[in-house]
């Protein structure tokens, strides 16, 4: 049987919503931790350096778990991984409630963190499984939903507080719809393989093709970092925003962002895959040099709003095409990837800051927009017909 509306098979469409729908579990169960961050700080008696220190845990966690799906997925099949992972993302947001100690805390950070990695990695495999079958782009409509997922989250976990529910419950409230929707879906998933080749048991480091897309990524990773990280001081301390109102531009550009991967599959079938990055990431180096060189507040909330839609398809793109590359299985890969994507994101923050030491911020900001501009001459790589090796 046939989706007329859509042409898909059933299984096919099914398949579909419910990879839009992990991918918005894995938003809100990630985006659930922020408003409980404050709560732990408070409960344990934490400064802001050890706070810093703990949530290495949650990052360390992540990048530890993601060499390992490749070899999980293969092993037990995208359904299992997935579901399981994403019971065991839900299952830690009350414990994250509840810990009592700093060596508590550390342990279920990394046990929060190696699901939503495992979860991410698995998620985005299946995606690519489910691209292939559909005949469809769709890579960024998903990563849409992950970004609405990450907008919803928080304000969800906060609305729950907000009508007195104390933190524990209020994130057992959460965990459990988040868990009812996965066996919901779980179902609707592709199994995906479940028998894996002899020579492919083990990770391999990348190269090639995949080595080049996960350096892209890093960048890209990097740029939404630098949003993330230093958008509302740069609003401050060179915009004359008032630090209760420097947030707005991080809102800008997620609300961009997610704006602009709900409608990238049309864009992306449209300009094609290396037309897409080249463009995304043209306009996000754009958008980078308006907000830092141009001082005139409008322009650099415009800037932001350029770099979110211009970062909103880079990243789902590369992710499709480590999935079509033969240099090692499509989950392999995106482990690589994201993996580097990570770095980026954790490093990012630290290497502005060390530019921001030699130079200034806004030039910083510059040499973001420098990179952003050669993953724009790079985009050749994400082309269906370009070869493994570079």
């Amino acid at each position: 049987m046939r989706d007329a509306r859509a042409g898909l098979t059933a299984d096919t469409a099914a398949a579909v919503l419910a990879t839009r729908l992990i991918f918005l579990v894995s938003g809100l169960g990630m985006s659930a931790w922020a408003p409980m961050v404050p709560y732990a700080k408070s409960r344990l008696g934490l400064d802001d350096a050890q706070l810093g220190l703990l949530l290495l845990f949650f990052g360390g966690g992540s990048m530890a778990s993601m060499p390992l799906v490749g070899w999980l997925s293969h092993r037990f099949g995208h359904r299992r991984v997935i579901a399981g992972a994403a019971v065991l993302m839900a299952f830690m947001l009350p414990v994250l409630a509840m810990v009592p100690t700093s060596p508590l805390l550390a342990l279920a950070l990394l046990v929060f963190g190696a699901a939503l990695g495992i979860v991410d990695v698995a998620m985005n495999a299946h995606a690519v499984e489910v691209e292939r079958h559909s005949g469809r782009v769709l890579m960024s409509g998903f990563h849409g939903w992950f970004s609405l997922g990450g907008l919803a989250g928080a304000l969800l976990l906060s609305a729950l507080l907000a009508l007195g529910l104390p933190l524990a419950l209020a994130a057992g409230v959460l965990a459990a719809g988040l868990i009812a929707l996965v066996a919901w879906l779980r179902s609707r998933l592709l199994p995906g393989s479940t028998r894996l080749p002899a020579e492919r048991q083990v990770f391999a480091l990348p190269h090639g093709r995949v080595l080049l897309l996960g350096l892209l990524c890093f960048v890209s990773f990097l740029a939404e970092g630098a949003m993330l990280d230093w958008s509302a001081l740069f609003l401050r301390d060179f915009r004359a925003f008032a630090p209760s109102s420097a947030g707005i531009g991080y809102a800008c550009f997620s609300v961009a962002m997610a704006c602009g991967r709900l409608g990238g599959d049309r864009l992306v079938a449209r300009l094609g895959p290396e037309g897409a990055v080249r463009t995304g990431a043209g306009l996000a180096a754009f958008g980078l040099a308006l907000a830092a060189g141009v001082p005139w507040a409008p322009a650099t909330l415009a800037g932001f709003v350029l770099v979110g839609l211009g970062a909103a398809n880079i990243v789902p793109v590369m992710f499709s095409a480590a999935g079509r590359q033969s240099d090692s299985t499509p989950a392999q890969a995106l482990a690589a990837v994201t993996l580097f994507g990570y770095l980026g994101l954790l490093s990012g923050p630290a290497l502005i800051g060390l530019l921001s030491r030699l130079s200034s911020l806004p030039w910083a900001l510059f040499a973001v927009a420098a990179l952003l501009l050669g993953v724009a001459a790079a985009a050749r790589i994400v082309r269906p017909d370009a070869r493994s090796e570079p």
